[in-house]
């Protein structure tokens, strides 16, 4: 990855109703509020993160389906969003059948990493959010990413299920298509400290995943279910919300990483 190129994040976890778009929408929100060139892919056909930032698909548009079957070029489909600096790549249903459509497609796990190198220098930051699966669109989310995974846990029972699964395909993606990916970070969401379930849930994702769990927690907080519906991310919707602290100091965690990140490299290449 060269020095102008976009740190680009896979928010994934096969699980639903975890905080995947919240998570990927928020992030991306907080950063561009730093005045980065944040980018948004919406690679769910459920389209929740298209909505969510305000952006309403009548059948009409160009979206991630044109992408990736008709082989429209990414720029052509990003659109702007309410908030300066953050752009999306919007879903639409019909991507639900590009997994059908693609299966003789030559190389289709790469289609996504392909379709990102050309704008990849327009963006300081690239979110994709992906759908509750581990298929092809998933996988190809995975193929894209420089910078690994960011995994939302929500802090509820049977939450740590299925991160094995997920954790093969991270796995089997890293040894055969992309080298570099790995687990960049896991986000702790819809955490109630007045049960005694949360803090155990805690424990247990830390002892799971010790080196990678953002010590920023996502409390569960109905700001943050609320403003998807009005197409607004927190800062915009609720900016003083619990839940607007929260991805705040998560975002802020984030960057540090990638401070340090940096650092490291740089060090490495004067050494």
């Amino acid at each position: 990855m060269t020095k102008h190129s976009a740190f680009v994040y896979t928010v994934a976890n096969q699980k639903g109703g975890v905080g995947k778009t919240t998570t990927a929408v928020n992030l991306a929100a907080f950063i561009a509020a730093r005045k980065a060139r944040v980018l948004v892919i919406d690679a769910d056909p459920q389209a929740n993160a298209t909505s969510s930032l305000g952006v309403r698909q009548d059948g009409q548009g160009v979206s991630l389906y044109d992408t990736l079957v008709n082989k429209v070029p990414l720029a052509d489909i990003i659109q702007p969003t309410a908030r300066p600096r953050l752009s999306l790549a919007p879903a639409a249903p019909e991507l639900a059948a590009a997994e059908v459509e693609l299966v003789q497609v030559l190389a289709r796990e790469n289609l996504l990493r392909k379709a990102l190198l050309p704008v990849l220098d327009d963006f300081d930051f690239v979110f994709i959010d992906t759908p509750p699966s581990l298929g092809l669109l998933t996988v190809n989310a995975l193929t894209a990413s420089n910078q690994g995974v960011i995994i939302p846990v929500q802090c509820e029972y049977l939450a740590l299920e299925g991160l094995s699964q997920l954790m093969h395909t991270i796995n089997l993606v890293q040894e055969s298509l992309n080298n570099d990916l790995r687990v960049a970070g896991v986000v702790l969401t819809m955490y109630d400290g007045r049960t005694n379930l949360a803090a155990d849930v805690v424990r247990e994702v830390q002892s799971y995943f010790p080196e990678q769990v953002f010590k920023s927690i996502i409390p569960r907080n109905v700001r943050l279910s609320e403003a998807p519906s009005y197409g607004e991310d927190i800062l915009a919707y609720a900016p003083s919300s619990p839940g607007s602290k929260a991805y705040l100091a998560l975002t802020e965690e984030l960057l540090s990483r990638v401070r340090k990140q940096l650092a490291a490299v740089q060090g490495e290449a004067q050494s």
